[in-house]
């Protein structure tokens, strides 16, 4: 709680006009604090931008986060296991330097610790890590021109592509997403592309035991194309290589290949996202062939009071048709962002069919209300149901039945400052058909999760 009162005083502290310079990205790395240069020295320049050579190209500049969770959930998994209600705490402190030497070569290192504290079945895969390097990685830019730039990033990194359905640092389990590996980025005004080669270490919750991903598990291009103010279009191939992935169909090694295509733009009053997918590859002895798609619709009402938003997103995501045929056709959503699905989701992007209506609305200047349903099936009755980061989690247990349950959610977030932000979620999962065909005792879940940040 110290901490806490720390984190807001310091956060009140900074003055109106510098925050408003503030920059602060999803990807920290993404942040420039060059323009910084010429200001006045204060505190909070000196903590952003400390100049290391007199005319300027060379400067460190710092930052962090806090974050402190409070989880209480309510039958998980339906009453398929015994975890009943559950309250709990999740916290995670982040800090990160940025050395900039010159125009060409900079170094970006940030170390994280994530806790948790009070769930009776300990911590999810997604909760704790005490103390581990987050991002550590150099970029050298060989070639730079006004409107051009290649940089070779090597090292360990975060990624994040698209509106994150297929590659997400999923920022909102406790544990942000890493790789170690080799990226090299061409960006354009009109036209940016970048290839890579990672590796997945995996997480311990120890402190600094984490392995390094020195095998390659995920590869591939992603691009792009900004053709016109009203269309944008990425294009991507991605591979992933798993030891023992696991199926409704069995357990065995899996190497997939994934070709994408994004159609989008949300900067307008009218937003889209149109997103299709096809996988092909080799399951143990056997063939992959899934698919998937997405269709995310919506509206701004500029012109009235708080600016209401209309959204209808719909998604199809294949299972497997038929089991022990030699064939696979279960979609792999890679490592997505599982919040795409819903505030609290349950139901994850594989062997799915979902339609999710939501309107969101601003009550005031810095306070942003969303309500929503998700309605969801799954795709093949041959197939069970996976969790939202794509894990297998429920067998098709031969049930007949295709609906799974229906989610009613709610969230606030509250913009107290650019530095401080404050949200609340709730959801209620009523069960279907499906879960209570295969569940002895089904029960309906609740969640509610309250989160407040503090990020310089």
């Amino acid at each position: 709680m110290m901490k806490l009162k720390i984190a807001v005083l310091f956060c009140l502290l900074i003055p109106a006009k510098l925050s408003k310079a503030q920059n602060i990205r999803l990807m920290r790395y993404d942040e420039d604090y060059s323009g910084l240069k010429d200001s006045t020295r204060t505190f909070y320049h000196s903590i952003k931008y400390l100049p290391l050579s007199q005319n300027g190209p060379t400067y460190l500049s710092f930052g962090g986060e806090a974050r402190f969770e409070t989880d209480r959930s309510q039958n998980e998994d339906w009453g398929s296991r015994s975890f009943g209600t559950q309250l709990f705490v999740l916290q995670r402190y982040q800090l990160h330097a940025d050395l900039h030497l010159g125009g060409r070569v900079r170094i970006f290192g940030q170390l994280r610790s994530a806790l948790e504290n009070g769930r009776r079945t300990g911590p999810r895969p997604i909760d704790e890590d005490q103390l581990n390097v987050q991002n550590l990685f150099v970029d050298v830019i060989p070639y730079r021109s006004s409107e051009r730039r290649v940089t070779i990033r090597l090292g360990r990194q975060e990624l994040q592509y698209g509106s994150g359905r297929l590659i997400d640092v999923q920022e909102g389990p406790n544990l942000r997403l890493y790789f170690d590996g080799a990226k090299v980025a061409y960006s354009s005004v009109k036209f940016n592309a970048d290839g890579f080669i990672m590796g997945n270490g995996g997480i311990k919750t120890g402190i600094f035991d984490n392995p390094s991903g020195r095998k390659a598990k995920l590869w591939g291009l992603y691009s792009t194309w900004f053709a016109s103010r009203q269309i944008h279009i990425d294009l991507s191939y991605l591979g992933i290589s798993r030891t023992n992935a696991v199926f409704d169909d069995g357990t065995a090694g899996e190497r997939r290949h994934t070709l994408a295509a994004r159609f989008w733009n949300t900067a307008s009053a009218f937003r889209y996202n149109l997103e299709t997918s096809y996988q092909f590859g080799s399951f143990g002895n056997g063939k992959i062939r899934a698919w998937g798609g997405s269709a995310d619709i919506g509206y701004r009402f500029g012109g009235l009071k708080g600016i209401p938003a209309l959204n209808l997103r719909s998604d199809l995501v294949s299972g497997d048709r038929k089991k022990d045929d030699g064939i696979l056709n279960t979609m792999n959503p890679l490592y997505p962002n599982g919040g795409y699905f819903g505030v609290i989701p349950q139901a994850g992007p594989a062997n799915l069919i979902s339609l999710h209506p939501s309107l969101a609305w601003n009550p005031a200047e810095k306070v942003n209300v969303s309500a929503g349903i998700v309605y969801n099936w799954r795709q093949s009755l041959e197939d069970g149901i996976y969790r939202p980061s794509g894990i297998f989690n429920l067998s098709s247990s031969g049930s007949d039945k295709r609906y799974i349950g229906t989610s009613y959610m709610t969230m606030l977030t509250w913009n107290i400052s650019p530095h401080l932000k404050y949200i609340f979620g709730a959801q209620y999962f009523s069960t279907g058909a499906y879960l209570e065909s295969i569940v002895s005792q089904p029960r309906d879940g609740f969640f509610l999760a309250s989160l407040l940040a503090f990020k310089i």
